[in-house]
């Protein structure tokens, strides 16, 4: 995992190793975080996960669930959330937006694949163990728990992620590639749930 020099709580009060932005660009933004600001939290997120300091949030039989999507929240505020999720194989995010909000990950074990639309297409990448991603507004993805993980798949041995939204989510757009190689919307829902319904 990558060395964190801002902490989930340096973030919150305005410490942060991104450059100012202009004022004028900055109050156009729906958050004062950068995705490189989200990313050190996912990053220090999965460190305290591993460090056992949540703990307390993990389920309490210490079995993972093998048959749904798992997650609890970690951080909340008025300006960021952080989630803790499990993955299980075959579950997929379905391909969504996180409407208003930036987004980032860290992948603490296992591994996740991302089918993101680039406009013309869906692209697949692999995210295993100590990877991280950001999501800027208007990125349209799917996640899910990626093959190779899946095929040791046991309620000891999860594939687990740590993901930032801000400002917290609020909505998310679902999406259909058609026929025709475009995206079109099939629905948007609120929710403050992490990558859709669990």
């Amino acid at each position: 995992m990558r060395s964190s020099v801002l902490s989930l709580s340096s973030a919150r009060d305005g410490y942060s190793a991104t450059p100012p932005l202009d004022r004028a660009v900055a109050s156009a933004l729906p958050t004062r975080l950068r995705p490189a600001d989200l990313l050190r939290l996912t990053d220090e997120g999965a460190e305290d996960v591993l460090a056992g300091r949540y703990d307390h949030l993990l389920p309490a039989d210490g079995l993972w669930p093998t048959e749904e999507r798992w997650a609890t929240r970690l951080i909340a505020d008025d300006e960021v959330d952080v989630w803790l999720i499990s993955w299980t194989p075959g579950k997929s995010t379905e391909l969504h937006d996180h409407a208003g909000s930036l987004g980032a990950l860290t992948v603490l074990s296992g591994a996740l694949s991302e089918f993101r639309w680039n406009g013309t297409e869906l692209r697949r990448r692999t995210l295993a163990a100590g990877d991280q991603a950001s999501f800027p507004i208007g990125w349209v993805h799917d996640v899910v728990r990626a093959p190779a993980a899946a095929e040791s798949v046991g309620p000891l041995d999860p594939t687990l992620s740590v993901h930032a939204y801000s400002p917290p989510l609020s909505a998310m757009s679902y999406y259909e590639v058609t026929g025709h190689g475009t995206l079109r919307r099939t629905k948007t829902v609120l929710t403050d749930q992490p990558e859709g319904d669990l």
